[in-house]
């Protein structure tokens, strides 16, 4: 049981009881699934009662790092976090960043692209005819007049997403996933009525075309052109209306 026990102070004890442990679990000291001691084991660790371990556990299952089982078996667990719930939490983190600092969209815009633009050589690299298949999906469905807004939102994430997915790096696509995930509907939603949906799609086809080539340059070229577009509507957008 790697916990550090010997750093405890007398002030807010079940805060500083829940950091180490969280610290442990954050450091790969405690694993996913492990069991944890006791109550009455972990208030004769650090030295205090079981009601200020209990108030430190109730902390650490409150940021969905233990759960609690019952039964003869039964006590704390570290949780294993999924990759779905990890990304969950990025993209909610990244929106309020953005919402609640009042990023200028110009740099939402330079954050994304250049994110992509880094994983772009190992996507020409590994990309696989599932993947090219799963782009080519969402290009036709961007093409399709019958496509909402909403709809093509949700394919411009998916068409990017699958480039990240493309890279065979697990923790890569995830960090681009939910990326594109909190900031493209942002970029979407600003600029929408100002878009030309095709001439998005060609950008796409271009970026596809270019991967299935195992053409990295290419790929950078085209996802630059489709960059600056995006940038052109953003400048679009903060121009005052005529009279």
């Amino acid at each position: 049981m790697a916990i550090e026990f010997d750093t405890i102070q007398k002030q807010g004890l079940s805060v500083q009881i829940a950091n180490a442990i969280r610290d442990a679990i954050l450091e790969g000291r405690l694993a996913g699934e492990e069991r944890l001691p006791s109550e009455a084991d972990l208030a004769d660790r650090f030295g205090v009662s079981r009601s200020t371990v209990r108030e430190a556990l109730k902390r650490l299952a409150a940021q969905n790092l233990i759960r609690s089982e019952r039964g003869s078996s039964g006590g704390a667990f570290v949780n294993r976090m999924t990759w779905s719930e990890a990304q969950d939490n990025l993209v909610t983190t990244t929106r309020l960043l953005i919402g609640m600092n009042d990023i200028p969209l110009e740099d939402a815009i330079e954050a994304r692209f250049s994110l992509e633009a880094a994983a772009l050589p190992l996507a020409a690299d590994k990309c696989a005819e599932d993947d090219l298949t799963a782009m080519r999906k969402e290009t036709t469905r961007q093409r399709d007049p019958l496509t909402s807004d909403e709809e093509f939102c949700a394919s411009d994430v998916t068409f990017h997403s699958t480039i990240a997915q493309s890279t065979g790096n697990p923790l890569l696509a995830f960090q681009l996933s939910a990326a594109f995930e909190a900031m493209q509907p942002l970029m979407n939603m600003l600029v929408y009525r100002l878009r030309d949906r095709e001439r998005i799609a060609d950008y796409h086809d271009a970026l596809l075309i270019a991967l299935k080539e195992r053409d990295a340059v290419a790929a950078a070229e085209s996802l630059e052109q489709l960059c600056a577009y995006t940038k052109e509507l953003a400048a679009q957008r903060r121009k005052p209306k005529a009279g």
